[in-house]
């Protein structure tokens, strides 16, 4: 199958840009965060950045290739917009945990956010397998991140 290097720029452009928007506009909850009792296992700050940046180029290759399967419009369709679904509730996370500091809320969300990419992950296997392993470390990395969420939460 021939790539078309523009529409993949594409498909990761847009998860590095709804990434990318929610940190603007949460960054100066960031300071308030760095004053919170953090929890063990707590990564440095510049971490997260770096995470980010890979599982959102991660999820855009694997957006691109559930778009070029080749699969039936309809079941690509349907995992797109699962996807799109779940990149809304992954760009609002960040903005009730850092933003309004809602932490017991933020984790209830980011169990729902988690949900969803598992569904999106079962979604993408079943159109591409490649795709489907794409969004593992997503997974795992939102696994973390509800440790992260629960902790700051107990500890705060």
């Amino acid at each position: 199958m021939k790539k078309n290097w523009k529409t993949l720029l594409l498909f990761i452009a847009i998860p590095l840009l709804v990434g990318g928007l929610a940190a603007l506009i949460t960054g100066g909850g960031m300071s308030d965060f760095a004053v919170l009792n953090q929890p063990p296992l707590s990564p440095p700050a510049w971490l997260f950045p770096v995470a980010w940046t890979i599982l959102y180029t991660l999820m855009g290759i694997s957006s691109y290739l559930v778009y070029t399967s080749g699969a039936p419009s309809g079941e690509i369709r349907s995992a797109l917009t699962l996807y799109g679904v779940q990149l809304v509730v992954n760009f609002l996370w960040p903005i009730f945990f850092f933003e309004f500091g809602l932490y017991l809320f933020s984790f209830v969300w980011l169990l729902l956010l988690w949900v969803l990419v598992l569904w999106t992950l079962i979604s993408f296997f079943r159109i591409s397998k490649p795709a489907g392993w794409l969004m593992v470390p997503y997974l795992a990395w939102l696994t973390f991140a509800a440790y992260l969420n629960l902790a700051i939460y107990l500890l705060n």
